[in-house]
């Protein structure tokens, strides 16, 4: 999912924001040398591959100053983690560590299958992804391969998580990671569709969402998780316009227990480059947000406010 430029709820003075902007993961580094290696037009979106020398991006639009990325990985390390936002997504991992049946909603460039799949040989791993080119340049540039434990869904998201439902299936981990340019789907944001997506959660799986920290939809979204959530787990970074939402139909764990599980795990995740012991600091499960915004429906949608 596209990693954005960061914003705040108030006005950075142009400097400062500049400055931001130019840390956030997915922002190109060394323009001078960036590269484009692949580029088409698919039914639904640009597609970009570009190079710089020690990273490989795929991007969803054509404006070379855009430098906005949906997927990258780094040439010679495809372990290591470019995003802070994948960073943020393994945090998950401290509420429940033994996925067995993983769905991921948007593949990009399969960062997070292959961090998954990594982790954990024997999960069985479904990626519902709607753009057959995406699918198609995963697999050409980025070394994607569907086997007997990785498949793809090639259709819409919601449509693969309705028909899940109505089969009885279950999941230990839903991950949430659609984007479609501007901002994530609309019809994936709504509390029909998270309704949809907690009947295919058992007593101790999780829903891991990416989404934004400072767009003006958060306190919409974060109201609408609530409702049909519960409480959870919010994870941000200051060098990051990400936020990523951990919800599960258990307790969350405490401080002490997140402490625990964070110093079990770390050797698994060290070749990641991902500390769960520094990443404790971001999480939290409090209400930052205005509890009266209303929540987002199939009838109420309003994510084209983001442009104006």
């Amino acid at each position: 999912m596209k990693t954005p430029a960061l914003t705040t709820k108030s006005r950075l003075a142009p400097a400062l924001w500049l400055l931001l902007l130019c840390c956030s993961a997915g922002t190109v580094q060394a323009q001078g040398q960036l590269r484009t290696i692949h580029q088409e037009r698919s039914l639904y979106r640009n597609i970009l591959v570009t190079e710089d020398g020690s990273r490989r991006c795929m991007r969803f639009t054509v404006a070379e100053l855009d430098g906005q990325n949906q997927s990258c990985r780094f040439l010679k390390d495809h372990d290591k983690l470019v995003f802070p936002y994948a960073k943020m997504v393994l945090t998950s991992l401290l509420v429940q560590d033994h996925p067995k049946r993983i769905l991921i909603v948007g593949l990009g460039g399969g960062t997070l299958v292959h961090t998954y799949s990594t982790l954990f040989p024997q999960a069985n791993i479904i990626i519902a992804e709607i753009d057959v080119a995406v699918v198609k340049v995963a697999h050409t540039y980025f070394d994607f391969t569907a086997t007997n434990k990785i498949s793809v869904a090639e259709e819409d998201g919601r449509l693969y998580v309705k028909r899940a439902g109505l089969r009885g299936e279950k999941f230990d981990l839903v991950i949430l990671d659609a984007f479609n340019g501007d901002y994530i789907p609309e019809h994936l944001m709504t509390a029909e569709f998270f309704e949809e997506v907690k009947k295919l959660l058992g007593d101790s799986g999780m829903v891991v969402a990416n989404t934004f920290s400072g767009s003006r939809l958060y306190s919409a979204e974060s109201q609408t998780y609530a409702k049909v959530f519960g409480k959870f787990f919010n994870i941000r970074m200051n060098t990051s316009g990400n936020r990523i939402i951990v919800a599960t139909p258990q307790a969350l764990p405490d401080a002490a227990t997140l402490k625990q599980r964070a110093a079990a795990l770390g050797d698994r995740l060290a070749g990641f480059d991902v500390s769960l012991d520094e990443m404790l600091q971001y999480i939290h499960a409090d209400t930052d947000w205005d509890t009266k915004e209303r929540i987002i429906t199939d009838q109420y949608s309003p994510v084209n406010q983001l442009n104006n």
